[in-house]
């Protein structure tokens, strides 16, 4: 923390064992009960932000909208000084400064002043609400006014596989012949695991169609989890030819890696039906039954070749044998062999 130009404060009680000692707990009881009082700054006038994933990636009036690399630290330090916005990034390649009305702590009417990564860029008046709102997206090695466009990672849609369920989903049953006897079984057992699985974790019946029953309202506000391949599931066929993992009865093809029939694609990709929501092949969650909730955690990345005939890696946490294993790039495309994994 010193790092950062912050001071780490502790409240210690004496000879505690795992409880609360008296007077630590009424001493940290009066810090908490006086920073209640002062409340909330909606718009502090300094903001250090620190996000590894576009799920996570808004903190007052900063919000980060794209990134140069998921997983990879991506930082925002911004300040407020009179009447100028100073900004510094790391691993940013969007973000917008938006003030709700009544709180952006410039003149009516004025134009202040940002300065993004040593560059001037102008800002709109502030509007006779008190609003702002501007969007960046870093150009070359500067940045330019903008949003984002076209097929790419963002807040909401940027992976991993178990991102899907953080929304309204349907797991999505096949009702088709599958590329072949071992596919069709493997991906009914996978099914009925992440039903049985959901409702063990969560304690709640998820929704589950059939393929066929699959409406266009359906498609436009959930998350699709496709159980079974391009012959046996008929959401599955239509969008197989615009999915970046290609599977035939021959085997799976991931950009130059090749893998026999006797292996399955599980991965998560925006829905070329939809866009804006997901779909996830052949798969529910990605951690497996734990004693220890800390380890409910995603055990994969964006896509993985596994293979059928082989028991888990390792049972306790993936009961999937994972052959190759990677993310999408920040334009949900495949990455270099073995990048990412």
């Amino acid at each position: 923390m010193s790092e950062e130009g912050l001071k780490l404060e502790h409240i210690i009680g004496p000879k505690t064992a795992h409880a609360y000692e008296p007077a630590a707990r009424q001493q940290l009881q009066d810090r908490l009960d006086q920073l209640a009082s002062s409340g909330r700054n909606p718009a502090p006038s300094e903001i250090r932000f620190t996000t590894w994933m576009l799920r996570y990636n808004k903190m007052f009036w900063i919000t980060v909208d794209g990134m140069t690399e998921e997983w990879q630290r991506a930082r925002v330090n911004a300040r407020i000084d009179r009447q100028a916005i100073t900004v510094s990034t790391t691993n940013v390649s969007a973000l917008s400064l938006k003030f709700q009305p009544g709180l952006a702590p410039f003149t009516v009417g004025t134009k202040p002043a940002l300065k993004i990564d040593s560059e001037t860029i102008p800002l709109p008046a502030i509007h006779a609400d008190k609003s702002m709102t501007i969007g960046l997206i870093r150009s070359g090695a500067g940045w330019k006014t903008g949003t984002l466009s076209g097929l790419r990672k963002v807040h909401g849609l940027q992976g991993p596989i178990d991102d899907a369920f953080m929304d309204a989903f349907v797991f999505v049953k096949p009702t088709g012949k599958p590329l072949s006897e071992a596919v069709g079984r493997w991906a009914h057992d996978q099914a009925d695991y992440a039903i049985s699985e959901w409702v063990h974790f969560f304690r709640g019946e998820p929704r589950v169609k059939n393929d066929a029953d699959i409406s266009s309202d359906d498609i436009a506000n959930n998350n699709l989890a496709l159980f079974g391949d391009p012959s046996s599931n008929a959401i599955y066929r239509r969008i197989a030819d615009r999915l970046p993992i290609r599977w035939t009865a021959e085997g799976v093809t991931v950009g130059a890696q090749r893998f026999d029939a006797n292996h399955v694609p599980v991965f998560i990709f925006p829905n070329p039906l939809n866009p804006k929501k997901y779909v996830v092949i052949n798969t529910g969650f990605t951690f497996h039954d734990q004693s220890n909730n800390d380890m409910q955690a995603p055990k994969l990345p964006d896509w993985a070749v596994v293979d059928m005939t082989k028991p888990g890696n390792n049972y306790k946490y993936l009961p999937l044998f994972v052959e190759s294993q990677g993310f999408f790039d920040e334009t949900w495309r495949l990455k270099p062999v073995n990048s990412g994994s």
